[in-house]
Parts: C-alpha cells; structure tokens; sequence
C-alpha cells in the first residue's frame, strides 16, 4: 500500500506555476526550483529585481487589540486590503 503526503503551498505557489517555475517537492512543500534558466533568473536578478519566497520557512502570528497598526508600521503594504491567509 502507498501512502503519500499532501505536499503543502505558499500563497505564491498559482503565480510560481503561471510564471513557468518548476515545482518540485522541497520537505513536504511545492515550491520552484528555478523558472526559465538559472542564467536568465540571475541576470534578471542582477539588472531589475529578483524575489525568493521563503513563506514556507516559518509563520509568525500577530494577535490582539493592536495587531493591524503594528503590521501597518512594519511593513511598506496596506495591511489592511489583504484577507486572512493571503501574501502581499
């Protein structure tokens, strides 16, 4: 009998698979290897801008009475347009 796991996903795992990233099972997760070429994603990287989702590595829970104005303060995104289990 085979049993396999439900490998998990980041919020960014539909935009990963639409921008052509290889997904491969990375510790239980779906998560991109690399997308067209490691060449063209350092290059991509070196002159415009490169972003590593590292959403799997952790979660941190902010609870309480002042939760939102704290998120507000430390992030540069309006907090506040996002729902519960969604990225920015």
């Amino acid at each position: 009998m085979s049993t396999s796991a439900v490998l998990r996903r980041t919020a960014l795992f539909e935009s990963h698979k639409r921008l052509g990233g290889k997904i491969v099972d990375f510790h239980g997760w779906e998560l991109p290897v690399q997308f067209e070429s490691i060449m063209r994603e350092h290059e991509a990287t070196r002159h415009r801008c490169g972003l590593f989702d590292v959403s799997h590595m952790g979660r941190v829970f902010v609870t309480g009475p002042g939760a939102l104005a704290f998120l507000q303060k430390v992030n540069a995104n309006d907090i506040s347009r996002i729902g519960p289990g969604k990225a920015i």
